[in-house]
């Protein structure tokens, strides 16, 4: 178990989101802008270096941008920041209906599992229907914030029975440990890290909430001018899912090597990560109308927006 200052620490270790990028980094012929963030299948690659190798021979060469969530990292590629990157479920939902010219290019079902709500040490909190009128914390436009929701349907509340707090994960990771908020929905690897301290219980997981699909998301402009390019990258990380299944421990070690997160936790996170990416199919695109649908019933989206709009077939294979 970790005590309330080794956690601090753990957590101090991962990053803010840097500043989104600006228009002026022009996206150039050669080179695949990618964002990722401190988890996943997008570090694995990058330690192994599969989607370099894959792109060199489309003379291609690949720039990583790290950012700590989700909303971020789709707002430098609204601004041309970046060129693909991976997110949870909400942001995309969130960025498109801002007008964001984003595709979905693939999937990976359940790829944000390693997700829950978290409760700090001496919480009298013991099931979901308890968290009305309390202060439940999540990163706004996040797939945390989806799962918050889809808890309180779960329990038959409503949105506006809980007190939302809208914290970057850092930021709420610091509220946590010092007992400022009575609720953390979190996802891996700050989750991993959170539910070894002191005390701490997981009053729900994501597994027995909602589905928490992931998604690779790319620029319509990248996604239509440089298909083949988009077609490599996807079929690399297809690659590296695949040795992922098959190698969580080493999966752990170059996760931990690529973002400093304690070996423990890294651990704790894969083997709860199911490693399959797949094309959007109409189930997955179902579901994720469903989460859009559910912000906008809620009028936390100005508008109904339609994932079907957004999903990116690769010309390679249509025919």
């Amino acid at each position: 178990m970790l005590d309330r200052r080794a956690l601090l620490a753990a957590l101090a270790a991962l990053p803010l989101a840097p500043a989104p990028a600006r228009r002026a980094v022009a996206a150039e012929s050669g080179l695949v802008r990618i964002g990722y963030q401190k988890n996943g299948i997008l570090v694995v690659a990058k330690q192994q270096g599969i989607i370099e190798r894959r792109l060199e021979p489309l003379g291609q060469s690949v720039r990583w941008v790290e950012f700590s969530f989700g909303p971020p990292l789709l707002e430098a590629l609204s601004l041309d920041g970046i060129d693909l990157g991976q997110t949870g479920d909400a942001p995309p939902i969130f960025a498109q209906a801002a007008r964001s010219n984003l595709v979905y290019a693939a999937a990976q079902e359940a790829g944000g599992s390693g997700a829950g709500i978290l409760l700090p040490k001496d919480s009298t909190i013991r099931s979901l229907a308890a968290l009305k009128g309390k202060r439940v914390a999540f990163a706004k436009a996040s797939s945390s914030h989806n799962l918050t929701i889809a808890a309180l349907e779960k329990a038959g509340l409503s949105y506006a029975d809980i007190e939302p707090v809208t914290l970057a994960p850092a930021d709420a990771a610091a509220a946590f440990a010092r007992g400022s908020i009575d609720a953390w929905t979190i996802w891996d690897p700050y989750f991993a890290i959170a539910e070894q301290g002191e005390g701490v219980r997981v009053l729900a997981r994501a597994t027995d909430i909602t589905p928490q699909n992931t998604f690779f998301l790319a620029s319509r402009p990248f996604a239509e001018s440089r298909a083949p390019v988009l077609t490599a990258v996807i079929d690399a990380l297809g690659e590296v899912a695949a040795w992922c299944t098959q190698h969580r421990g080493a999966v752990a070690e170059l996760l931990s090597q690529g973002t400093g997160v304690p070996l423990a936790a890294t651990r704790r996170a894969v083997d709860r990560t199911d490693y399959v990416i797949g094309p959007m199919t109409d189930r997955v695109a179902a579901e994720q109308q469903r989460v859009a649908d559910r912000f906008h019933a809620l009028k936390l989206i100005p508008k109904p927006i339609r994932i079907a709009d957004a999903v990116w077939t690769s010309p390679a294979r249509n025919g």
